[in-house]
């Protein structure tokens, strides 16, 4: 097996997504690899919808590049707060991009040539799941590379209780 030079975890910043961005770093750490941990912003999320005239929405609604800056931000905390203890002991650049999150996710890693996606799921299924659909399904149908999907912990225990 090839080494495992680059990861990219993509994360939603919930405490969900906790579990796949972990894993990636606790890796990253063993093997010396660079994680890539990378938040997509949906454009719905990145420019809200005002009912006000148009003049008074284009001085208010935030720009690409600041919802872009703000969510840096966010990863920034949302690193520092969960990971700082496995961080430091691996070489993690932070990554923020707006777009439909599964496509961006596979976009990027084709683009950064990484060797590894690791993503938390949720765990959804039955009717929520057929309407609303993965992120990290799709990112497994699209990705070219292997892609690890993780999760988290309470989930997993609830399965093998159930198992």
């Amino acid at each position: 097996m090839n080494k495992i030079k680059k990861i990219l975890a993509p994360t939603d910043l919930s405490d969900l997504s906790q579990a796949g961005v972990r894993f990636a770093l606790e890796t990253a750490a063993t093997m010396g690899s660079e994680v890539i941990v990378y938040n997509v912003v949906g454009y719905y999320e990145a420019l809200p919808y005002y009912e006000f005239e148009d003049a008074y929405v284009a001085a208010q609604v935030p720009t690409v590049e600041e919802v872009i800056e703000e969510h840096r931000k966010y990863l920034a905390g949302f690193l520092g707060k969960f990971f700082a203890d496995v961080a430091a002991q691996a070489k993690v650049r932070l990554e923020v991009a707006v777009g439909t999150p599964y496509q961006k996710i596979v976009e990027k890693a084709a683009q950064e040539n990484v060797d590894l996606i690791v993503v938390s799921t949720h765990g959804r299924t039955g009717l929520f799941h057929t309407l609303i659909g993965s992120v990290a399904e799709k990112v497994v149908r699209l990705a070219a590379c292997p892609v690890l999907t993780v999760r988290p912990e309470k989930d997993a225990a609830k399965t093998r209780a159930a198992a």
